[in-house]
């Protein structure tokens, strides 16, 4: 059983590089998509949030840093919330999916937090 269990960082660290890359592949079509009008430097935005992803994964499957950056990971996905999906969920014609958007990078970022705080094996710089 806890070897079908320690799947989990990988099921979780995974996607968050291939998010990551996606971000770098098209950055201007997804800083269209997916960064509000409000925010400048949008193509800056979608290349340092995918960076992030792809440091955050490799931290966490390599186990280097990982609390760290899955703290940071956290934060971020929280901030995604209250600057892109929270205000995005008050027009009616993205509503819908701005509040799936919403509730999945919420619980996102509850899984690292609680990897940070239960599974994260290198605690050297965040005790």
């Amino acid at each position: 059983m806890n070897g079908f269990l320690s799947l989990g960082r990988w099921l979780f660290a995974i996607p968050f590089a291939i998010f990551g890359l996606f971000h770098f592949l098209d950055a201007t079509a997804m800083a269209e998509y997916v960064v509000p009008d409000y925010m400048p430097m949008k193509n800056v935005f979608v290349i340092l949030s995918g960076a992030g992803m792809v440091a955050a994964s490799v931290a966490m499957l390599i186990g280097k840093f990982d609390k760290l950056a899955a703290t940071l990971l956290a934060g971020f996905l929280l901030l995604l919330v209250v600057m892109v999906h929270l205000p995005s969920t008050m027009n009616p014609a993205t509503q819908q999916n701005a509040m799936t958007q919403l509730l999945k990078d919420i619980s996102l970022a509850g899984a690292a937090m609680m990897y940070a705080l239960n599974y994260a094996k290198d605690r050297s710089v965040i005790g």
